[in-house]
């Protein structure tokens, strides 16, 4: 179980204390976020007896640390892809983002892209509604993506976000941009959640994709 070593008065602050706790080790998961959060933000925010509480912060020793994989690629192989070195990469969010034809919305990425743009990125909540399901968005975006890269000889990207309601119909999505040639899905990981996150980020490991993560609701915690 926890312990608690330490507790300090907040200053200027009436019946307000800041406890520091240490957990063991042997209590969470390797590699799993999910049970982390679940022993550490769960049930006990919950209790009767806490008028209130708030974490402030979380310190992961190293040797839980490196039992995560961490993010598939960083910045370096996105520019080996993309094969743009020596400046910023210049890309730009689809708006309107929401309300377009798969068909106009592939025009988009293509002006974008042919304009100068070196990606182009689906915004957080173009997921498959009905004015553009998500296999039209992809086949439209992957064609806007070629036609460009042919008329202007470089390599461009477009991140396509995969998130889905279901962890299977993600990687559903993530398997079919792979097979279109695109380089780049994309995934809400807090509203998408952790353990769907893990599973898609373990899959563009394997597969050579490129994984972007959008922030969409961080704001609410941490605001």
């Amino acid at each position: 179980q926890g312990r608690c070593y330490h507790i300090e008065v907040v200053v200027g602050e009436e019946n307000q204390y800041i406890a520091y706790v240490a957990y063991p080790l042997d209590l969470f998961e390797e590699g799993s976020v999910t049970n982390m959060f679940t022993s550490i933000v769960g049930n006990v925010f919950g209790f009767k007896a806490l008028r209130a509480l708030r974490l402030e912060d979380l310190r992961i020793p190293t040797s839980y640390s490196k039992t995560f994989q961490g993010p598939p690629h960083g910045i370096q192989v996105e520019r080996d892809k993309l094969n743009k070195y020596g400046r910023p990469l210049l890309g730009c969010t689809i708006k309107p983002k929401l309300g377009l034809s798969a068909k106009n919305y592939g025009r988009a990425v293509y002006e974008c892209l042919r304009g100068g743009l070196d990606f182009t990125k689906d915004d957080e909540n173009v997921n498959s509604q009905p004015f553009m399901r998500w296999r039209d968005r992809f086949l439209f975006c992957a064609e806007a993506l070629f036609k460009a890269q042919a008329e202007t000889g470089e390599i461009k990207g477009h991140y396509l976000n995969a998130t889905a309601g279901t962890c299977e119909e993600m990687i559903k999505r993530a398997v079919f941009a792979r097979e279109l040639g695109v380089p780049i899905v994309m995934h809400d990981y807090l509203t998408g959640g952790f353990t769907a996150n893990t599973s898609l980020a373990h899959y563009c490991r394997d597969n050579g994709l490129l994984l972007h993560i959008h922030r969409a609701m961080h704001a609410v915690i941490d605001r």
